[in-house]
C-alpha cells in the first residue's frame, strides 16, 4: 500500500506542477473584471485520490492490502440566480463526472471506470478564501471483474461487471487567483451491485484526495473572445449569503409507497438463478421546512430467495416498523431510514437501513430508489418504485 500511495502522490504532484504552469502563470489584463454577476458559471476540475480498501469479506485479504489510486474529473453548472435550487442549497453547484481507478490486481478487480451525478454543497461563508464543501455523488461502476469459480475464485466482494457507484468527499476549495481552486479532501467510495449478483460484499475505498478547479464564464466568449482582451466579466459567480430554509408547502403527509428488486443467494454465486423482493411501506412524515423532516412508517416485505432456508412461501414475508430523517432540496430527498422487524427475521438481523434517494415528480407523486440492508449495513436487495401522497395537511 505504501508503495501505492507513493506512486500516486508523485504523479499528483506532476499534475499540480502542470496545472500550476497552465492555470497560474496568466496575463496580468486577465485580473480586471466587470459588475457583471448574471453569467453561465461553470467550473472543471480534476482531482487524484489514493487511500486504503475497507473490507468484510475472507478472499481478498492480500489484494486489497496494497490501497488504490484513482483519478476524477467533473464538469459542474454554478447557478447564478434565484430559483427553487438555490434557495434550498445555497447555491450548490450540480454536475456530472467520471472516475477511474487501480484498485489491485486488475486480473481479480478489472479496470473500473464510473460515470457519475453530483452536487456540491458549500458549507463557509461566501466570502471566504478557504471554503468548505460536501459532495455526495451516486452513479454506475462499470469494467469490474466479477467473480467466477473456475477464472476468479477469490473476489468475494464484486459478482458483476457493473455495480452501484457511490462517493462522498469532505473537503475544502482555497482560492489560488480569480480562476482557480486548490481543492483538498477526504472521501468515502463504494460499489455494490444490492445482491442483485453474488457473492456482494462490496468494495469499499476510503482516502485522500488533491486536485484543482478552473472557473470560467460563457458569457465572456459572447462579450469579446480575443484571448488578450481586457474586457473580461467575472469567472465564478460570488454567492450572496445563504437564506433560511423556507416553511414547507405543507407540514404533514401520509405516503404509500411501493418498490420491486431481484436478488441472489449465495448458494447462486456464479448462475442466473434469481428470486423477485418487494417492499411495501406506509409512513407519516412531518416536515420541518422545505430541508429538513422525519418519518415514521411500516414496511411489509417479501423475499423470495428465503426459499432455500423456508420452503413455506408465506415465510417469505416479514413486518418492520422504522423511522428515518429527510434531507430535501429542489426536488430531491435523500432518505436515511433505521428499522427494525416485528416478526421473525429470517436471520436477516434485529436492525436494517434503508438509505435511498427520492424523487418529487408532482406534489402528489415520486420516484424512488433505496438500498435495504440485512445485519447492519451488508445489502440485502436494491428496490425500485414509486409512491403517493393521498393525504397532506
Amino acid at each position: 500500500m505504501c508503495l501505492m500511495i507513493y506512486n500516486s502522490i508523485r504523479s499528483l504532484c506532476k499534475l499540480l506542477l502542470l496545472l500550476s504552469i497552465i492555470f497560474l502563470i496568466r496575463p496580468s489584463t486577465l485580473q480586471a473584471q466587470s459588475d457583471d454577476t448574471n453569467g453561465r458559471y461553470k467550473s472543471i476540475s480534476i482531482r487524484a485520490l489514493s487511500g486504503a480498501h475497507i473490507y468484510s469479506g475472507q478472499g481478498l485479504v492480500d489484494k486489497v492490502s496494497y490501497g488504490y489510486g484513482a483519478l476524477d474529473v467533473r464538469f459542474a453548472w454554478h447557478p447564478s440566480k434565484l430559483n427553487r435550487w438555490s434557495e434550498d442549497t445555497g447555491y450548490a453547484s450540480y454536475g456530472i463526472g467520471y472516475y477511474t481507478a487501480n484498485i489491485g490486481d486488475p486480473q481479480v478487480f478489472g479496470n473500473p471506470h464510473a460515470l457519475y451525478g453530483f452536487a456540491n454543497f458549500f458549507l463557509s461563508k461566501p466570502d471566504r478564501r478557504n471554503v468548505l464543501e460536501l459532495s455526495p455523488a451516486l452513479g454506475l461502476t462499470y469494467n469490474l471483474e466479477p467473480f467466477n469459480e473456475e477464472t476468479n475464485p477469490l473476489n468475494d466482494a464484486i459478482g458483476a461487471r457493473m455495480a452501484v457507484y457511490f462517493n462522498v468527499n469532505f473537503g475544502g476549495a482555497y482560492t489560488l487567483n480569480r480562476e482557480v481552486d486548490l481543492l483538498y479532501g477526504i472521501d468515502f467510495t463504494h460499489y455494490s451491485n444490492g445482491r442483485s449478483y453474488t457473492p456482494n460484499y462490496g468494495l469499499n475505498l476510503f482516502g485522500l484526495n488533491l486536485g484543482m478547479r478552473y472557473h470560467f464564464n460563457q458569457d465572456q466568449k459572447a462579450l469579446d473572445n480575443d484571448p488578450y482582451t481586457t474586457k473580461v466579466v467575472r469567472s465564478r459567480f460570488l454567492r450572496p449569503e445563504k437564506p433560511k430554509a423556507l416553511p414547507s408547502d405543507f407540514k404533514h403527509s401520509v405516503d404509500i409507497y411501493a418498490a420491486i428488486g431481484t436478488v441472489q443467494n449465495d448458494a447462486d454465486r456464479g448462475t442466473e438463478n434469481r428470486y423477485g423482493t418487494f417492499s411495501g411501506v406506509i409512513d407519516y412524515r412531518r416536515y420541518f421546512n422545505r430541508m429538513h423532516g422525519l418519518s415514521l412508517g411500516v414496511d411489509f416485505f417479501h423475499d423470495g430467495s428465503l426459499v432455500e432456508n423456508y420452503p413455506d412461501s408465506s415465510d417469505h414475508n416479514l413486518i418492520a416498523v422504522h423511522g428515518g430523517y429527510d434531507f430535501m432540496f429542489w426536488n430531491f430527498d435523500i432518505r436515511i431510514q433505521a428499522g427494525t422487524y416485528l416478526t421473525d427475521d429470517r436471520g436477516k438481523g434485529s436492525i436494517f437501513f434503508r438509505p435511498a434517494l427520492q424523487y418529487a415528480i408532482s406534489k402528489s407523486l415520486f420516484a424512488q430508489v433505496g438500498l435495504k440492508t440485512r445485519k447492519g449495513f451488508p445489502a440485502d436487495w436494491v428496490e425500485f418504485g414509486i409512491g403517493w401522497k393521498p393525504f397532506k395537511w
